[in-house]
């Protein structure tokens, strides 16, 4: 089995404590209670992002975005680029020096007929095969859930799958440890 991971993304606890402006819910417990129950990396975004609503656009950035990766790379971080199921994104990200791309899996999430869900997948695993024959680990997320993250999660270059609003929505029920194990499980499951 080749086991895939998942990146909790814990924007959406800050969302809740913004709200009221208080200090609780705490970030630290929220990331080391998704840790414990199997998550294998958090994911917090600049105090301006709720969330993220498309990927970056490296083709009209690509000089910017090479310099950044550069200055990355130098300093021993593997750059890592969010961007869209489009074939001319992932070769300016590959050209650029990134290292890791995350494709942005919200046209498949928010796709409700199974024509367009499916038309949005075929984007996203003839991406991943692209960026895979260009060197570039693949990851994927956003919008993902219970329900649709079955199919992604079965794309066996995928390496890691970042999953935030769901897991945090589910947790007023389930709990923070309770929703991230059966994120986990179903995406384990997927692999098998």
């Amino acid at each position: 089995m080749n086991s895939m991971l998942l990146g909790v993304n814990i924007d959406h606890v800050a969302t809740l404590r913004q709200v009221r402006g208080t200090t609780y819910p705490s970030l630290i417990d929220s990331a080391n209670i998704a840790v414990a129950a199997g998550a294998d990396s958090i994911t917090l975004h600049r105090r301006e992002e709720l969330t993220t609503e498309g990927g970056l656009d490296i083709v009209k950035n690509k000089q910017k975005v090479g310099e950044a990766c550069t200055r990355m790379k130098i300093a021993g971080i593997r750059p890592s680029l969010f961007l869209d199921a489009d074939p001319k994104q992932i070769e300016a990200a590959a050209e650029s020096g990134a290292s890791v791309i995350e494709i942005h899996t919200g046209s498949y999430a928010n796709a409700y007929h199974t024509q367009s869900r499916s038309l949005e997948f075929k984007k996203i695993a003839d991406a991943t095969v692209q960026a895979i024959s260009l060197g570039l680990q693949v990851n994927a997320g956003h919008g993902l859930n219970y329900e649709n993250v079955k199919l992604i999660a079965e794309i066996i270059d995928v390496h890691e799958l970042n999953i935030g609003h769901s897991i945090i929505a589910q947790a007023v029920f389930d709990g923070l440890e309770g929703a991230v194990q059966k994120m986990k499980k179903i995406m384990q499951q997927a692999r098998l």
